[in-house]
């Protein structure tokens, strides 16, 4: 994905780079599934159905997030959500949701592939992704639990906020993930951060 020189800006390899200080951490996030739902939570049955297969609701106000232990459903659009099956133990059961889904109405496409993610905590992480992003990542405008979609640098990304602290997790296609990833090293390294092992979603 990245350059691998255990000294270079942008290397995946665990470890501190950039200023001597650490001001963020960064770790790839790791997922057992992501899929889009699409549908029309104003259907009971659409709504209804979705909640049972996924034991969350979807969030219906834009940008907006719900969760239980294992799963994770994102807002994306009036109707269109991202559901992360985070418990990479468990395995997906992709085709018999979708048939579920489409018997109500919806429709559930497989982005587990197609998608990559880190979380980004740390006194400066807000300012680090402001510094490739428009969005305002200050927790009295991007609140804990919510999300939003923009670009970091030229690269369309999701932004979701863990906590009230500064932990947020970024996720973008897999095929500009060498791009997203580069941009946010040199954006920490005045900084100072740590490359972290895997976490989980």
């Amino acid at each position: 994905m990245a350059d691998q020189n255990e000294f270079a800006i942008g290397s995946t390899i665990a470890g501190h780079y950039g200023a001597e200080t650490t001001g963020v951490t960064l770790a790839e996030t790791v997922f057992a599934a992501a899929w889009n739902v699409q549908g029309n939570a104003r259907r009971p049955e659409f709504s209804d159905g979705v909640t049972e297969l996924f034991a969350v609701p979807l969030p219906i106000a834009p940008n907006t997030t719900a969760r239980n232990e294992s799963r994770t459903a994102l807002w994306l659009g009036p109707t269109s959500w991202l559901v992360i099956e985070s418990d990479v133990s468990n395995p997906a059961t992709f085709e018999s949701r979708r048939d579920a889904l489409n018997a109500v109405g919806g429709a559930l496409f497989d982005l587990s592939a197609s998608r990559i993610a880190w979380t980004v905590a740390g006194t400066h992480a807000a300012t680090i992704l402001a510094k490739a992003c428009p969005l305002d990542f200050h927790a009295r405008a991007f609140a804990e639990e919510a999300c939003a979609q923009s670009v970091f640098g030229r690269v369309n990304t999701l932004f979701y906020r863990r906590a009230r602290a500064p932990v947020f997790t970024l996720m973008v296609a897999r095929s500009l993930a060498r791009d997203a990833w580069r941009t946010l090293c040199l954006s920490a390294a005045a900084y100072g951060y740590d490359v972290l092992p895997q976490r989980q979603f």
